[in-house]
């Protein structure tokens, strides 16, 4: 059984990797494309890539997005399973009190 602890602590990076404005911004431009290459979210977010890269590590982290690289371009996509989570009613069971009509 996972300890409640454990499953804290993941949420915890997540919530970190959303409280940021540019990093919502980025997941809301991933929403658009299937995958997007580094550089056009250089021009789309008009960050120096730097800066970008900082933030899409986060969001990796995270596990929010999916890196591929190829060559020397990396691509990223949203990880549609991961940003269900955490809107789901699976969260939610965390912060509710347990009855015998929800799922927790």
């Amino acid at each position: 059984m996972i300890r409640i602890e454990d499953s804290l602590i993941g949420y915890e990076a997540k919530f970190k990797a959303l409280a940021d404005q540019k990093r919502l911004l980025i997941i809301n431009e991933l929403c658009n494309y299937d995958e997007v290459c580094v550089c056009d979210l250089v021009e789309k977010m008009d960050i120096p890539q730097s800066k970008l890269s900082y933030h899409l590590k986060i969001l990796h982290d995270a596990e929010f997005i999916i890196k591929e690289t190829r060559g020397t371009w990396s691509y990223y996509r949203l990880n549609e399973s991961e940003i269900n989570k955490i809107l789901s009613p699976d969260l939610c069971c965390i912060f509710t009190k347990p009855n015998t009509q929800s799922k927790c």
